[in-house]
């Protein structure tokens, strides 16, 4: 993206809100000390000692002696801490990607980023609490592999466009200050840096994406540059794994919410739209058992009304109107679910919240995706009510966006995808129309460039969300991609599939601790361990699918070999009924007790 003025009206060097952008980490024996390196001459350095993760600024850097050789190198942040039992945990990046520009101002992904133990105090610490550390420490290195982090020293991501441009007087403010609560990625792991004023190093970090070369294109349409971006913010509120992440909690907080932003800039013009996604508003849960598809599940259905006029109060609160499209079937569970879900808007809707019913799959099938016309039609008039934020070429407000449309299917990823990429293009139209490079008869399909690099840009940016909350890429990305299905389309999604099942059956328990620890959704407590308080019992505390696999396939290859012998002893068919009945019985136990063979969170107070 181009470099452009600044929405808040400052100047790229504000010192109000400098961050240190590349530091000197010297990792002494018994601290770590930070040197920032932006100036020539720093005036302060932050200590953090190794014991017990406590932090100081100090003047100088300790003297190193001859047998004293600190190793140093370069570091481009500090994320945050966690304290866990006995020892604190320092999260640090250790390698960035400048990915682009966001109005103007460079934006970085983490490419690397490495824990930091700072917990030789627990060298003193009971056998135990030694034990229990370990584990939550095991749970904190998954944090290494988290996909989609990025970060601004110079400008707020959590903020749209809409949003910094009304900022006013709080622009001054540390990045960290300015930021959406609700995108702050690392919220939680700043206090500790926060509790210290530690404000030249509090670096907001955002999981989304965000102008990578996938989700960002620069297109030529005679001599007019446009470019157009998504940016998308997913909450922590309620984050986590597809599975075990589901619906609403009672404060209305929705599993996989997640705020897009289409931004466009032309001609000197910037417009940006906004769309969210996010589930079923109602206290429901899909919990695995090792069937392709587990039975949904509403919990508490009397407060199903309160949770989503909740959700909905607070969408009104930072979004004015609302329409809630919903994607889902009409039959089966999913219909049972979404019959819920109207009963509860039914209280809602009003003028400024309205829900509109397409169930994808009746209508559009596998590939008659363009059948979302229909879906437009009804929606459109609420889309140009409400318009966009349209800023001129001095980056005088023109207009503002005064409502959102809000998708979900089930899991808010394939069919939301599908239909956010077509309301996208839609305004799209409308923007390039409005500023005079489209003509009122133009369409984007007539422009096979630019089309084709929307289409990718969607496609990609649905990819990068799916990844994060399921752990594969989306499926119907073919039609996203290149507006119609493909062979290979269908068997990537059924393969995506299989690693989807395979994932909330057997690794995501395991994901979603991590994610908890990370968000300060699980709150450590001396008193208690890993384990409680969801400390399996009974068949549960020897339930393994390794073992069930290996009895089942034990007793298969036994019968076989048992059989092959039986026409040199009858009485090996016995020995064969055995094996059978063994692999028959094993298999037996493990399809009624699927719950007991999956790999379950084990930091879950509450689900809701």
């Amino acid at each position: 993206m181009r470099e452009g003025k600044m929405m808040d009206g400052t100047e790229k060097g504000n010192s109000d809100k400098k961050l240190y952008a590349r530091m000197r980490l010297w990792e002494f024996a018994d601290k770590y000390i930070f040197e920032p390196i932006d100036n020539a001459i720093a005036d302060s350095y932050l200590s953090i000692s190794r014991a017990d993760g406590s932090m100081a600024l100090i003047g100088e850097l300790p003297q190193c002696g001859q047998m004293q050789s600190p190793k140093v190198r370069l570091v481009f942040g500090v994320i945050g801490m966690l304290r866990l039992i006995a020892g604190a945990y320092l999260f640090v990046i250790t390698n960035r990607e400048c990915v682009g520009t966001y109005l103007g101002h460079p934006i970085y992904k983490v490419s690397t980023l490495e824990i930091l133990p700072c917990n030789m105090s627990v060298d003193s610490s009971s056998v135990e609490q030694k034990k229990m550390e370990a584990e939550f420490s095991t749970l904190l290195y998954a944090a290494e592999k988290t996909h989609g982090l990025y970060f601004s020293y110079e400008v707020n991501l959590t903020l749209c466009a809409q949003r910094l441009h009304e900022l006013g007087g709080e622009s001054k403010l540390p990045l960290w200050r300015q930021a959406d609560p609700r995108f702050l990625w690392n919220g939680y792991m700043l206090e500790a840096l926060i509790d210290n004023n530690l404000d030249p190093y509090l670096l907001p970090v955002m999981q989304g994406n965000i102008l990578s070369r996938y989700q960002h294109f620069e297109a030529a349409l005679g001599t007019n540059i446009i470019d157009v971006s998504l940016i998308a913010r997913r909450c922590t509120r309620r984050t986590g794994t597809r599975m075990w992440r589901r619906g609403a909690d009672l404060e209305g907080y929705v599993a996989n919410f997640v705020e897009t932003e289409q931004l466009l800039q032309a001609n000197g013009f910037t417009a940006s739209f906004l769309q969210v996604r996010g589930s079923i508003p109602l206290l429901w849960e899909q919990i695995v058992d090792l069937t392709y598809k587990p039975p949904f599940q509403i919990v508490q259905p009397d407060e199903g009304p309160r949770v989503a006029r909740r959700h909905f109060m607070d969408l009104v609160k930072r979004y004015n109107s609302v329409m809630a499209v919903n994607l889902v079937n009409k039959h089966g569970g999913e219909g049972r679910l979404s019959e819920r879900f109207a009963q509860a808007m039914e209280t809602i809707s009003n003028d400024i919240i309205r829900y509109v019913h397409f169930d994808f799959h009746a209508i559009c099938g596998h590939i008659h995706f363009e059948r979302l016309s229909l879906l437009y039609d009804q929606i459109e008039d609420f889309l140009k009510k409400n318009s966009y934020l349209l800023l001129d070429v001095d980056g005088e407000k023109v207009q503002e966006q005064t409502g959102v449309v809000r998708t979900n299917c089930i899991d808010c990823l394939d069919r939301t995808n599908v239909t956010q990429s077509m309301i996208g293009g839609k305004m799209l139209e409308s923007q390039l129309k409005q500023i005079g490079i489209f003509g009122d008869d133009d369409a984007l399909s007539a422009y096979s460039v630019i089309d084709t690099c929307f289409k990718k840009m969607w496609a990609n940016h649905g990819d990068d969300i799916s990844i994060q909350y399921s752990g594969t890429s989306a499926l119907k990305g073919d039609f996203v991609r290149f507006g119609k299905r493909t062979i290979e389309g269908i068997v990537k999604d059924g393969i995506n599939s299989l690693v989807r099942y395979y994932l909330n059956n057997f690794a995501d328990g395991i994901k979603q601790d991590a994610t908890d620890l990370l968000q300060g959704h699980y709150i450590l407590s001396t008193s208690r361990g890993l384990a409680s308080p969801s400390q399996p019992v009974g068949l549960g505390a020897f339930a393994s699918m390794r073992v069930a696999s290996g009895v089942v396939l034990a007793g298969v290859m036994f019968a076989m070999l048992s059989v092959r012998q039986a026409q040199y002893d009858r009485r090996h068919l016995l020995y064969a009924l055995f094996w059978v009945s063994l692999s028959i019985g094993a298999a037996s136990v493990v399809k009624a007790y699927g719950r007991m063979f999956t790999n379950k969170p084990r930091l879950f107070i509450s689900r809701h």
